[in-house]
């Protein structure tokens, strides 16, 4: 099991908590530092089920000042993840061939 992780997001914390408390053995990646290659994200989408625009935080500075009003591909979306790892929702938890995402944080709950 993997969970990427940022620290510094209540709702990652949270969830990598839940996980802590059920006793479940976790790889935490913090994609803030690890950003993971295009090979990794779109094999994360896949498990998601999800297009890669599903995934973007607009809230964020970066998305708002290079994306906010633009129409991308998932490639694009993709290599903008890569560029700007901050436009990740977070945090994500796979398990196997599946994944979600952890907002709200008790979403893990549905892979273990």
């Amino acid at each position: 099991m993997k969970i990427y992780h940022n620290p510094r997001c209540s709702k990652s914390r949270n969830a990598l908590q839940i996980l802590e408390e059920k006793g479940a053995d976790v790889e935490v990646v913090k994609y803030l530092d690890d950003t993971p290659s295009k090979t990794e994200l779109k094999a994360l989408l896949g498990k998601l089920g999800m297009k890669a625009e599903e995934i973007v935080r607009k809230g964020e500075k970066d998305y708002k000042e290079n994306f906010k009003g633009k129409s991308l591909s998932d490639d694009e979306w993709i290599d903008a993840f890569i560029q700007y790892p901050k436009l990740i929702e977070r945090p994500i938890f796979v398990n196997g061939d599946k994944a979600v995402v952890g907002r709200p944080p008790e979403n893990v709950l549905e892979l273990l």
